[in-house]
């Protein structure tokens, strides 16, 4: 039974993607605080201030916070844009060691 379980973390890479998943973990909040307090400081005082965030419109009883939707949106292509930029890198690197 453990040889099973131990050939199955081996064979699917369980422990690799363990590691992953904690270093994607620590690096969306790294690139939130990138964005929150770094990127939006420059760019909020062309975007009407904070109030953009918290932007929302309301069909009555129902409220639609498009504010917020954006502001995720805007960490989401940044965090995706960091990570096209570094996996290019290492791709990059891969590519030139395999010549």
């Amino acid at each position: 039974m453990y040889k099973d379980f131990f050939k199955f973390l081996k064979e699917y890479k369980i422990v690799s993607l363990g590691i992953a998943f904690i270093i994607g973990v620590a690096s969306t909040s790294l690139v939130n605080s990138l964005v929150n307090d770094i990127i939006m400081p420059i760019i909020s005082p062309f975007l009407f201030g904070e109030s953009w965030r918290s932007a929302s419109l309301n069909i009555g009883p129902v409220i639609i916070k498009w504010g917020s939707f954006l502001a995720e949106l805007f960490n989401f292509a940044i965090l995706a844009f960091i990570v096209f930029f570094i996996a290019k890198k290492i791709l990059k690197e891969k590519e030139i060691k395999k010549k």
